[in-house]
């Protein structure tokens, strides 16, 4: 299952609110000891970084760094298939120098044009255990309210997650992570998910294992609710290549995904492309405009089994 919930659309490809690529750290591998396995939310990320986020009619976004600790970004999005929005972003970030991720994000808020607001926090409480909060609410309605509380060892970490607890409903969604370090490439661990309501309850549990090479990691998840492997691999400093399969026991469907990304240092361009078994191809270049703060972003992708066509352009100021 992973996260409850993820912030919605913002600059940049990180789905996560808070940083994802970080340099080597106190958590990392030292004096021969096992590394720490990072967050069960991030095993398949190296995978997913390859492929593109589809880009769909005109996009601007302007980001600008008002301190060293708060940054801001606009966001103007004109849409064929959805309403046309502006979405208001804002980070504060900690200056703590002797937190894991010095540069981390602590406070994070998003509002666009219909009054809906996603609010994500980040507080480390000691050198090992953080918290985190997210807020959704649509319009005027509240939609999530998340807490989660993670501890990182040595060589593992566990998390414990609980999701819109509704006392008058007696509902709620209870979510806990562990990964283990079993060696320096192999990474064991498992997800359990509980939800309760007045109609029913339940529990499902996911066993997970990755196992990394030189350049190369694999990572399967595999439980009751369905299954989800991939590959990634990076062939050279310019290229990477990733392979995902999704099974889902519960909507009887299975997808195969292929993606890549190609770097072009010399003309400062990126490309990601895709192809799934739903006969969806798609890609994104990426240009960046030297010597302006700007990013240059082109994409299409097409659904040959809907017969359907989106292209997108957008701008990245900043």
């Amino acid at each position: 299952m992973g996260s409850v919930l993820a912030l919605s659309s913002r600059p940049g490809r990180q789905n996560s609110p808070f940083p994802q690529d970080r340099p080597l750290s106190r958590w990392d591998k030292r004096d021969g000891r096992l590394p720490n396995p990072g967050s069960f939310d991030g095993l398949h990320r190296n995978c997913k970084d390859v492929f593109p986020q589809q880009v769909e009619g005109i996009k601007m976004i302007i980001n600008k760094t008002l301190s060293s600790f708060f940054k801001v970004s606009h966001t103007f999005h004109l849409s064929a298939v959805a309403p046309s929005n502006y979405r208001f972003h804002v980070e504060y970030l900690q200056s703590d120098s002797d937190s894991k991720e010095t540069s981390s994000p602590m406070l994070i808020g998003e509002m666009d044009s219909s009054g809906s607001l996603n609010a994500h926090s980040l507080f480390h409480l000691s050198e090992r255990i953080r918290a985190k909060a997210v807020f959704q609410t649509q319009q005027s309605q509240f939609v999530t309210w998340q807490f989660e509380t993670e501890y990182r060892g040595s060589d593992f970490t566990a998390a414990v997650t609980m999701a819109n607890p509704d006392i008058l409903r007696e509902s709620v969604i209870m979510v806990a992570h562990f990964l283990q370090s079993v060696s320096p490439q192999l990474v064991l661990g498992g997800e359990l998910v509980y939800h309760r309501g007045r109609a029913e309850e339940g529990g499902i549990l996911t066993l997970a294992g990755q196992y990394s090479g030189p350049n190369w990691v694999a990572t399967l998840n595999a439980g009751k609710g369905g299954a989800h492997a991939s590959y990634y691999h990076r062939a050279n400093k310019h290229i990477q290549v990733g392979v995902e399969f999704e099974a889902s026991t519960r909507t009887q469907e299975t997808t195969f995904s292929f993606g890549y990304q190609m770097e072009l240092p010399e003309a400062n361009m990126t490309f990601r492309g895709m192809l799934d078994s739903r006969c969806i191809i798609g890609g994104v270049l990426e240009k960046r405009l030297c010597p302006l703060p700007a990013t240059l972003i082109m994409g299409a992708f097409v659904n040959h089994r809907g017969d359907k066509l989106q292209v997108g352009l957008g701008v990245n100021v900043g």
